[in-house]
């Protein structure tokens, strides 16, 4: 079995696996890193979106192979308190309802902001497309953007 050489969330990690593997079960399976979560399994929910060189990717349909050499931040490592600004507006605007498509929606959210800190509605509404939250709470998530945004500046 091949060994790939990762940067996860700043540290160097070596994975044994196939090739195709998915990042979505290294990082869960291998690694421990269980924020990411398994929603559809074909990149169309988002609840495991995760960062690879600063732009949001769905880690379920990412081989490992294509990996090496770039940078992946989970939500794990947006933050080691907690204190990043997505995650103190999602409490102040009590985003989750269940949770379950938190880590997707910030890390979207987070990458969103990383490319333009001040968005508009519209920019947010195409940005958070095809993140789906079961519980509705897409006013929230959009208020909480909004908020982190302002926080940033």
């Amino acid at each position: 079995m091949p060994t790939f050489n990762l940067k996860i969330n700043g540290k160097s990690q070596q994975v044994e696996t196939e090739a195709d593997a998915p990042l979505l079960w290294v990082l869960r399976d291998q690694l421990n890193l269980v924020g990411t979560k398994f929603g559809c399994g074909i990149a169309q929910c988002g609840a495991c979106t995760v960062h690879v060189d600063g732009s949001a990717v769905r880690s379920c349909s990412t081989p490992v192979s294509s990996l090496e050499g770039k940078s992946i931040t989970t939500i794990e490592g947006l933050s080691d308190n907690g204190g990043h600004p997505l995650q103190k507006a999602w409490i102040e605007h009590d985003v989750p309802q269940c949770g379950y498509c938190q880590a997707g929606q910030i890390m979207n959210a987070a990458a969103l902001l990383d490319k333009n800190p001040n968005p508009t509605d519209h920019d947010i509404d195409t940005a958070m497309n095809g993140n789906i939250c079961r519980c509705g709470t897409y006013v929230r998530i959009k208020a909480a953007i909004k908020t982190a945004a302002s926080n940033l500046q």
